[in-house]
């Protein structure tokens, strides 16, 4: 997959950033065509993921000339890892990390586009720090409500990742428990293994975040209980369900329709948990909604 990308105006080229927020260091990709025409979208990654998963998303929007930050959080990808996981790993520590980051990048209104975690960090900072900025909220199947057997899968792999002797058979790895996304092509999975390994000590790889950030299910249990918080959201919500998600289930997105913000809820056939925003169908789907068609 080719980082640069072609526009009318010029080639864009993603720069590798960091700022201090909340007196940790957040990386983030910034995708920002030299004459932007378009809104700006914040792109937040998943759980045990990083903020280049949204590299295709990114690519697609700007070449439209729209601007889009894509962090990694606090424990995840190139951001430093926590020195206090019992307090920090929590949807309100990522949501003070999210304001610290928009403000500083000066940025009054935008939309934002999230995928599980990043969904639920995007609710509570459009109904709470961020109400009145945030135009448009993107949820790639995460809800108010998740299943328990899913949050249980997830905190089984994730809590202890395992160590590989290659690249290689981590990226086979990352092929298995990730297989629920749908289609990624080899290119693909081969940035979205190299984008998240990291060496350990004794020179294995290891996917690249803090083991510690699951304690956020046993530190704060109630935090992705949302229904209040989803209630108090204002703006128009999409969300994005995988049709075999074991994670967002129907009857919640069902009910996400007829209470709060009313979302439009479209189902996305041949993946579960979840769509990996990289086929044109997903794609054009998300930048007409952003865009308010």
């Amino acid at each position: 997959m080719n980082t640069a990308i072609a526009t009318a105006a010029a080639v864009v080229v993603p720069r590798s950033r960091y700022l201090k927020c909340e007196g940790r260091e957040i990386h983030f990709m910034d995708w920002e065509p030299e004459e932007p025409a378009g809104p700006v979208v914040v792109a937040w990654h998943g759980l045990a993921r990083t903020g280049r998963d949204m590299d295709p998303l990114a690519e697609h929007l700007c070449a439209l000339g729209w601007r889009v930050i894509c962090p990694d959080t606090i424990g995840r990808g190139l951001s430093q890892w926590s020195p206090k996981p019992e307090a920090e790993y929590c949807l309100d520590f990522y949501s003070r990390i999210a304001t610290s980051l928009v403000d500083q990048l000066a940025l009054k209104r935008f939309h934002w586009v999230g995928t599980s975690m990043g969904g639920a960090i995007g609710m509570a900072c459009a109904a709470g720090p961020l109400h009145g900025r945030i135009e448009r909220l993107v949820l790639n199947d995460i809800g108010p409500k998740l299943a328990d057997p899913a949050v249980q899968r997830i905190r089984s792999y994730a809590g202890s990742p395992p160590g590989f002797d290659t690249v290689s058979e981590l990226e086979q790895y990352f092929r298995t428990i990730y297989k629920p996304y749908g289609y990624i092509s080899d290119a693909q999975w081969r940035l979205f293994t190299e984008s998240s390994t990291r060496r350990l000590p004794d020179g294995r790889v290891t996917p690249h975040y803090d083991p510690a950030m699951v304690r956020q299910f046993i530190d704060h249990p109630d935090d992705y209980d949302l229904w209040p918080t989803y209630d108090r959201i204002d703006v128009p919500v999409l969300c994005l369900r995988g049709a075999e998600s074991d994670l967002l289930l129907a009857d919640t997105a069902e009910a996400m329709r007829d209470r709060g913000p009313r979302a439009l809820v479209v189902t996305i056939a041949g993946c579960g948990h979840a769509p990996a925003l990289n086929v044109p169908d997903q794609l054009d789907l998300v930048q007409r909604f952003l865009a308010g068609h």
